[in-house]
């Protein structure tokens, strides 16, 4: 059994890795993921990558927010300490709305970065998780899965598709250090 588990091909050209792409899915060529030093509008209808998520946890985290200010504010100036400042009510609520919406956006904002950190890795200390350290530089990297497809078929087609370079990786991620 290879080693091999990745195939990665890469290319110097965004035009030309998007007809590569093109070509393996013709091919019936299962792409694992592409990797690009910039984004690319329209590759992700062409791989097939779902909507993010991200929207409904903002607006969690965001309701989690206002929620708390609700709370907060309605313990402290109706429940625990009633006040009557000039003649008002305990519980004015247009006085509530600019704390509500203060709290909703930091909870929404705090919420959001630490969610892209648990998403992407990037946890402080943690070296980044890259197949290949020149796709973050200047290679398009198309990563495909070396076990579902057959190695020999697959060099064809992306030397066919215009790959300047083909590499077979034996592990998913290498580290800053390797290179």
């Amino acid at each position: 059994m290879s080693k091999v588990k990745y195939i990665l091909g890469h290319f110097d050209d965004p035009d030309v890795m998007m007809s590569g792409i093109d070509q393996l899915q013709k091919s019936n060529i299962s792409i694992e993921d592409v990797f690009t030093p910039f984004p690319i509008h329209g590759i992700e209808n062409k791989l097939g990558v779902k909507r993010s998520r991200l929207p409904i946890a903002a607006f969690c985290f965001g309701i989690t927010g206002t929620i708390t200010a609700f709370v907060m504010i309605y313990y402290m100036l109706v429940v625990d300490w009633p006040m009557n400042i000039g003649g008002k009510p305990a519980f004015a609520f247009p006085d509530f709305i600019p704390v509500m919406f203060e709290l909703t956006v930091l909870f929404a904002a705090y919420g959001m970065v630490f969610t892209f950190f648990y998403a992407n890795h990037l946890f402080p200390g943690r070296a980044p998780r890259v197949m290949d350290l020149r796709a973050t530089n200047d290679r398009f990297v198309i990563a495909i899965d070396a076990s579902l497809n057959d190695i020999n078929s697959v060099d064809a087609v992306l030397k066919e598709a215009g790959a300047i370079e083909i590499k077979h990786n034996e592990r998913k991620y290498i580290s800053y250090d390797e290179e």
